[in-house]
């Protein structure tokens, strides 16, 4: 198997996975507390080398690399990106970039056997979500900005029963959801984590990028710009 380190940073959480020779996966997290500052900058990398570490695998033989491309948080996003660029061309392995949305929903699909439609759903802030449809078979709908309200429209109206909703924006817009037939798991469920097992396995099927063809999926333009605007 292809020695792999995954991470991804869209979100609050700093999750990173290793995946050995064996084909075996190690996993690390950070997951601040409600209110408390991300620490992508300071954790991403001690996260990975304490995994390297612990598979007695140097940062030279890794062959491989993938990172979550958002959408997510703009600061988050970029930290992630870039770390996975300058990997690359340091250590010159291949990079893949993978949907974090696509990694949330394959996470669930693989834990819930009798899942047939996933909507996974971010918390964007600024009154939105960022929001992608999945099946066991691939996408259903690509991901995108929504207001609270319009994410019903996201699930299809003749099997609504059939959706499963996850992710910290189905936590925070759980009611919405229940209501147009989605089920929500509980708030503390990992269904609603983004997981780095998920951004290594999905990227054997991603193709490689030139480090700097990396681009993060905003979905929005960033709230820096905006203001700018205003200000104009």
């Amino acid at each position: 198997m292809t020695v792999t380190l995954s991470f991804d940073t869209a979100t609050p959480a700093t999750a990173v996975a290793l995946r050995r020779p064996d084909g075996q996966i190690l996993e690390a997290r950070d997951d601040p507390p409600p209110g408390a500052r991300p620490g992508h900058a300071t954790r991403l990398l001690v996260l990975a080398d304490g995994l390297l570490r612990e598979a007695s695998i140097d940062w030279r033989e890794l062959e491989l690399l993938a990172v979550g491309l958002g959408p997510g948080t703009f600061t988050g996003l970029r930290i992630g990106v870039s770390s996975a660029r300058a990997l690359a061309q340091s250590l010159n392995v291949g990079v893949r970039g993978v949907s974090s949305l696509a990694a949330l929903a394959h996470g669930a699909l693989s834990a819930e056997a009798t899942a047939q439609r996933v909507l996974a759903v971010l918390d964007a802030r600024r009154g939105e979500a960022f929001a992608a449809a999945s099946s066991p078979t691939g996408e259903l709908s690509a991901p995108r900005a929504l207001a609270p309200g319009q994410l019903p429209s996201m699930l299809e109206t003749a099997c609504r029963e059939d959706w499963l909703a996850i992710g910290d924006g189905a936590v925070r817009y759980a009611e919405i959801l229940t209501a147009a037939g989605a089920r929500v798991p509980a708030g503390d469920s990992p269904l609603h984590l983004v997981s780095a097992r998920a951004i290594c396995e999905l990227a054997d099927s991603v193709p490689a990028a030139e480090p700097d063809q990396l681009v993060p999926e905003y979905c929005r333009r960033p709230d820096a710009e905006i203001a700018l605007e205003g200000a104009a």
